[in-house]
């Protein structure tokens, strides 16, 4: 599969991040959680290839994904940095590991929200987000993304952890089992989880000490 598809907007949600609207191929399908990679319509990029989460839902008409950028790599979320609306993406095959089973508690760090994003979007048009708890860690307040539309989603069942700033109603540090403790237990239905490697490593060593099954982890490295 292979699409070309013009940008039709782009944001910028914290420092780091950027949000890119653009046109939906007739024929694109995917689950949410899932995600494509993605090249730049432009010589000397057409083969540099990355992958990125689709964070819209899919009876959207557009396509958004939510892309954390690297400067300093001088890379293709360097290069994304330079375009601007009308320019063109090469959208590739979709695929991925997460996608929703039931209820659960989702852990997320920094980037590694985008899954549950549409996730949580899809739930939000079914009236379906029910119980689902989301813990997610970041440096500062300024680097959550999209914090009032999971605010507003989850109200307090959005448990924000900080490492780098201290601020009332915030977790300080990073996601540990103090913290995921009271929050999980062996009747947890599923735990997803999505972030940098460390993170991920820390986490699936918890969730063992907590005695959850394997089967009822969910997850994804990016």
């Amino acid at each position: 599969m292979k699409h070309i598809v013009k940008i039709l907007a782009i944001t910028h949600l914290t420092p780091d991040v950027l949000q890119f609207i653009v046109e939906k191929p007739a024929d694109f399908q995917f689950t949410p959680g899932q995600a494509t990679d993605v090249s730049i319509n432009r010589e000397d990029w057409i083969d540099e290839k990355r992958s990125f989460t689709i964070t819209s839902i899919p009876n959207n008409d557009f396509l958004e994904f939510t892309i954390k950028t690297y400067p300093n790599h001088k890379g293709v979320t360097n290069q994304l940095l330079s375009l601007r609306k009308e320019d063109e993406l090469i959208l590739h095959d979709v695929f991925g590991d997460i996608n929703y089973q039931d209820e659960g508690v989702f852990i997320a760090g920094g980037a590694g929200v985008t899954p549950f994003l549409s996730i949580f979007r899809y739930l939000r048009e079914q009236d379906t987000v029910g119980n689902n708890k989301l813990i997610f860690a970041n440096k500062t307040q300024a680097d959550i993304i999209h914090e009032e539309e999971l605010a507003n989603l989850l109200g307090e069942k959005f448990i924000n952890v900080l490492s780098e700033q201290e601020i009332p109603g915030y977790a300080h540090g990073f996601i540990t089992r103090n913290i995921l403790e009271p929050i999980i237990n062996p009747d947890t239905s599923y735990v997803y989880v999505c972030g940098p490697p460390p993170m991920m490593k820390s986490i699936e060593k918890i969730l063992g000490e907590l005695d959850i099954h394997d089967k009822f982890i969910i997850k994804e490295s990016f």
